[in-house]
């Protein structure tokens, strides 16, 4: 007879067995949330190294805080706060423009499912393109500011809602829309190139 199937346990749930110091509650967070924040990191720094650091340090954070976690908000908006905080301070500490890695993002390119469906089925030319629209788009990402690359990784890349941004940089929704517009407009004119071909 087959085993019956466990649920998965729900965010509160773990948050309850970390906050009683069972430290696979807390390690199960840290495996559902990972891929996320590296998602987020990486978009606003552009540097594997920088965001394998700065993960550490967020969840080192989330560790040492979640005994005083009260459910107000959802983890996952808790959670987005404190490595969207962490990133934007690094980001101003770093105070300079970082040059950003090409091998980093030719290692994204040659992983991209579309990269690899497109290279053996269609015009080199394309696949030329593709690979350099993500040079140009990660380049262009880097010359917004801060808080405007903030809005369009959430936004744009992890598809988060703009009341969920809101939340997250404990702004008006209508700063997040007007930071987005901007941000939007000024990618548009980077990539000019692309979005007239």
């Amino acid at each position: 007879m087959p085993q019956p199937v466990t649920p998965e346990p729900t965010d509160d749930e773990l948050i309850e067995q970390a906050q009683a110091g069972e430290t696979e509650g807390f390690d199960e967070l840290v495996r559902r949330y990972s891929p996320r924040l590296y998602g987020l990191v990486y978009n606003m720094t552009s540097n594997h190294e920088d965001t394998n650091d700065l993960l550490q340090e967020i969840f080192e954070k989330v560790y040492r805080s979640i005994g005083t976690f009260r459910k107000e908000a959802k983890f996952y908006t808790w959670v987005h706060t404190i490595a969207t905080n962490r990133t934007l301070n690094f980001l101003k500490k770093r105070n300079r423009h970082y040059s950003v890695s090409l091998n980093d993002m030719d290692a994204d390119v040659e992983n991209d499912p579309d990269f690899i469906e497109t290279t053996a089925t269609r015009d080199p030319r394309h696949v030329l393109n593709l690979a350099d629209l993500k040079k140009k788009l990660n380049i262009a990402l880097q010359k917004l500011s801060d808080v405007q690359r903030a809005v369009v990784v959430m936004f744009d890349i992890q598809g988060m809602p703009h009341a969920q941004i809101a939340e997250v940089l404990k702004v008006p929704e209508a700063t997040v829309r007007s930071r987005l517009f901007y941000a939007h407009k000024q990618l548009q004119g980077e990539l000019q190139e692309f979005i007239n071909h």
